[in-house]
């Protein structure tokens, strides 16, 4: 008897009839004694059009308001996908985050999972029933719904696997596992058979949007293995687990990553003394704002004045400029200036820990290429580069083939 946990996207339910393939597909893989939770996201492009009727009513689409909309997309899929398999002759039963037992904190939009309480998710798999529950949401201790952000489907599947001890958390998508590089943009990336937790991890932080960073996390705290595989096949994908298991081609780079979803900020004229840093950064956690690739610099050595230069999401320009503005005024800085036509290039790999060249490889591709590197930032397992976001497709390419060109 195995306990699974199965993800499918938007795209893969986004029609009654892609619902009823993704019924199939279960059944079709699911032996007798097996207990599956099958975790789905809103049909299809259902998000985007709330977003925009939200729009319709409010500038503001951030919120409680907003959480309480976008919650219903998953609703209509559970019960449509539960609907599929009773026609099936298989007893199903769909369950929101919230009666699935999956609890959150007040971040409204982007919420973390603080805990799963699975126990009706077990007892109805104990009546032999395939649970179908509602990705991206939870809800608070004060009964409020949440939304767990961008990939949040990803990270309710593999953190519901992992409070219920679940051998396996498979993630279905539109791609057949992960890649070197997006195959969109290269076209001899190359597929991975593994790639550890932190590997992962690091490659959808700075930009694969084949996984959501929060669900890797999850899986590496409960030591779940995600597999990530093709709806539309029955091949096998990518295995993300902790260490590898099969023998694998000795590697220094793993994979190449871009994320155009950046924006950069350059805060002018900062006094440097202790405690400014602190004051901006501290004021952009509270409003729960990610930074990311923190610079600082000199500006004038006479008068200790510094200019810091962070990135951030897209989606939090608005309001990180409010922020930067209000505590700048506080610090009297000369100003704050943001651009947004900016991506973040990346390339990630535990072998690259204690080998030199790395990033003179990297940086010597982009040269010549003729790309101009405005800000790099670095880890132990990846150098990250802000350029120009027209060039950054571009820039994964060469990369690409620089590091990978004995495999193409």
């Amino acid at each position: 008897m195995t306990l699974m946990v199965k993800k499918f996207g938007g795209s893969s339910v986004a029609t009654p009839e892609k619902i009823m393939a993704v019924a199939q597909r279960v059944i079709n893989d699911k032996r007798s004694e097996d207990k599956v939770v099958v975790v789905v996201s809103a049909m299809g492009d259902t998000t985007d059009h709330l977003v925009e009727m939200a729009k319709l009513m409010t500038n503001v689409t951030t919120g409680r308001e907003m959480d309480m909309l976008l919650s219903t997309g998953e609703q209509v899929s559970i019960a449509l996908l539960a609907m599929a398999f009773t026609k099936l002759g298989y007893p199903a039963i769909s369950m929101t985050g919230f009666q699935a037992g999956v609890s959150t904190n007040t971040a409204f939009n982007k919420a973390n999972i603080t805990h799963i309480e699975p126990s009706r998710v077990l007892s109805e798999l104990d009546k032999g029933k395939i649970v179908v529950v509602a990705g991206f949401q939870g809800m608070t201790e004060d009964g409020d719904i949440t939304t767990l952000g961008r990939g949040g489907s990803d990270t309710t599947a593999v953190a519901l696997a992992g409070a219920m001890k679940a051998d396996v958390c498979e993630i279905y998508t539109d791609v057949d596992g992960v890649y070197s590089a997006d195959p969109r943009a290269v076209s001899t990336a190359k597929r991975m058979k593994e790639i550890t937790y932190n590997e992962m991890l690091e490659m959808a932080r700075l930009g694969a949007v084949v996984m959501q960073p929060r669900s890797v996390e999850m899986g590496k705290r409960y030591g779940v293995p995600i597999h990530v595989r093709s709806t539309f096949s029955q091949q096998p994908g990518t295995i993300i687990r902790e260490v590898y298991t099969v023998e694998e081609k000795e590697f220094v780079i793993r994979g190449v990553t871009h994320d155009t979803n950046v924006a950069k900020i350059a805060i002018l004229g900062v006094p440097d003394s202790p405690g400014i840093a602190y004051k901006i950064f501290a004021a952009l956690a509270k409003a729960n704002i990610d930074v990311d690739m923190i610079v600082q610099s000199i500006r004038n050595v006479d008068k200790s004045i510094i200019d810091m230069v962070f990135t951030i999401s897209k989606a939090d320009v608005v309001e990180a400029r409010a922020i930067a503005e209000k505590v700048g005024k506080e610090l009297n800085i000369l100003g704050v200036v943001i651009e947004e036509n900016v991506a973040k290039v990346s390339v990630v790999g535990a072998g690259m820990f204690g080998s030199p060249g790395i990033a003179a490889t990297m940086f010597g591709a982009l040269s010549d290429a003729g790309i101009n590197i405005e800000v790099i930032s670095t880890s132990e397992i990846s150098i990250s580069c802000l350029i120009q976001a027209n060039q950054a497709e571009d820039a994964v390419k060469v990369i690409h083939s620089r590091f990978f060109s004995d495999e193409a």
